[in-house]
């Protein structure tokens, strides 16, 4: 199991189990955190944008050219921060035990 961090869009602090291997966003979408994941996966939707902790940023394999491209267009539907990702684009496993992380303002 890994063990995250999230806080929810009213600022709610929350711990949620996770199996390793399961993708961050399913864990969000399941664990009612409000995150779509609309496109299921596929980095085309920007519905489980969410910002990663600074001290954990660096820890994470880093965004490809897709999710960026992502990131960077939803930034005139929702804020931006340094730690902008999609969850979609997150695998967790044992290095990511412990991640804290907030979830972004919805799309409209």
């Amino acid at each position: 199991m890994v063990v995250i961090k999230v806080r929810d869009r009213s600022g709610t602090l929350r711990e949620l189990k996770v199996e390793r291997g399961t993708l961050l966003m399913e864990a969000l979408r399941d664990g009612d955190f409000g995150v779509e994941g609309t496109c299921g996966g596929a980095c085309s939707c920007g519905t489980c944008h969410v910002y990663i902790a600074p001290d954990w940023a660096a820890r994470l394999a880093p965004a490809g050219e897709d999710e960026k491209a992502m990131v960077e267009a939803i930034g005139e539907l929702a804020p931006l921060r340094e730690g902008s990702r999609l969850s979609c684009q997150i695998r967790l496993d044992t290095a990511q035990d412990g991640l804290d992380l907030e979830i972004a303002p919805a799309i409209e």
